[in-house]
C-alpha cells in the first residue's frame, strides 16, 4: 500500500510541573530533510530524536517541534541579587533617582538573570519518548489514509489510459488502410505506371515505419506492471516514476508514429492523464 509524504501528528503530555506539546508535519521531498525545534534542555536527545523519525517517515520534508510550557512552581531561572545590588550602587552614583526605575534598569544589564543548567529526568524522558512515539503513529496513519485516497486515484487514470490504449488498438487497422490508400491515391495522382511488387515491397517497407505493435504491448505491460507495483507491500513512489516514464515513452512513440489525427486524440488524453498520475506521484514515499 503506498503512502503519502503529506501529513501531520500532535502529541501532548501533562508531566507534574510542565506541559510537553510534540508536533510533526511533513511534506513531499526526493529525500529526508528534517528540520528539529525544541528547548535546549532536550539538544542531547537530538539524535536519538532523529533515529526515531527517520525509522518511521523514511523520506520528507519533515519539521519536528517539542515545546515546553511550565505549569508548576519550579524554575530554573533566578535572579543574582549581588549583581543587581552592585548595579543600583552604581547607577546611584551616577545619578540620584527613584530606586524602583533603577532596579528596572539594572535587571536588563548583564548576569542580572542567571538559568540553571537542568539535567534530564531519565523517567521524565521515558515519557516524553512514548508521546513522541504517539505523534509519529498519528502521522503515519495520516499518511497511509492519504495513500489510500492517492492509490483510488492512479487506479483510475491507469484505467482510463488502458481504455484509451483499447481505442488505439480496435483503430489500427483503419489506420493502416488510410496510409495504404494515400500512398495509392498520390501514385494515381502523378499518372505514374509502377511495378507493382515493386510498389507492395515499398509500401510494406513505408507500414513497418508505422507499425505501432511493440508500442502497444510495452504500455500494456507497463500499466499492469503500474498497478502490480500499487498493491505490493511496501511504497516505492520512485520506483512507481521510473515505470511512469516508460509509460510516457512508448505513448509518445505512438503518437510519433500515428500520422492518423483521430489516434493522435487519444495520444493526447493518454498524455494528460498521464501528467496528472506524475504530479501526483511527487508525493508518494
Amino acid at each position: 500500500m503506498i503512502q503519502s509524504m503529506t501529513g501531520y501528528g500532535k502529541s501532548v503530555i501533562q508531566l507534574p510541573t510542565k506541559k510537553i506539546s510534540i508536533e510533526v508535519k511533513s511534506l513531499n521531498s526526493k529525500n529526508l530533510d528534517l528540520n528539529t525545534r525544541m528547548p535546549s534542555l532536550y539538544r542531547e536527545k537530538e539524535l536519538e530524536i532523529r533515529k526515531q523519525i527517520a525509522s518511521k517517515l523514511v523520506r520528507g520534508k519533515i519539521d519536528f517541534s517539542l515545546y515546553m510550557e511550565i505549569t508548576g512552581e519550579e524554575t530554573s531561572t533566578q535572579i543574582n541579587k549581588t549583581v543587581v545590588q552592585q548595579y543600583i550602587k552604581q547607577l546611584k552614583e551616577v545619578v540620584d533617582g527613584d530606586e524602583t526605575e533603577m532596579l528596572k534598569m539594572a535587571i536588563r544589564l548583564p548576569d542580572a538573570v542567571t538559568t540553571e543548567r537542568d539535567e534530564i529526568d531519565e523517567d521524565e524522558w521515558s515519557q516524553i519518548a512514548k508521546e513522541i512515539d504517539s505523534s509519529l503513529e498519528k502521522i503515519y496513519q495520516y499518511r497511509l489514509d492519504e495513500g489510500q485516497v492517492l492509490e483510488a486515484d492512479f487506479i483510475e487514470r491507469v484505467n482510463t489510459i488502458s481504455n484509451l490504449l483499447e481505442q488505439v488498438i480496435k483503430m489500427d487497422p483503419e489506420r493502416i488502410k488510410g496510409v495504404r490508400e494515400r500512398l495509392q491515391k498520390g501514385i494515381a495522382d502523378i499518372k505514374e505506371k509502377v511495378d507493382e511488387n515493386r510498389f507492395e515491397q515499398e509500401l510494406v517497407f513505408y507500414i513497418e515505419k508505422f507499425d505501432i505493435t511493440e508500442e502497444k504491448v510495452r504500455l500494456s505491460n507497463h500499466l499492469d506492471y503500474f498497478l502490480k507495483t500499487l498493491k505490493s507491500s511496501d511504497s516505492n513512489g520512485k520506483k512507481l516514476g521510473f515505470i511512469s516514464q516508460e509509460m510516457g515513452r512508448e505513448i509518445n512513440t505512438i503518437g510519433s508514429k500515428s500520422n492518423y489525427a483521430p489516434m493522435q486524440k487519444l495520444v493526447v488524453q493518454m498524455k494528460d492523464e498521464l501528467e496528472k498520475i506524475k504530479e501526483q506521484l511527487l508525493n508518494v514515499l
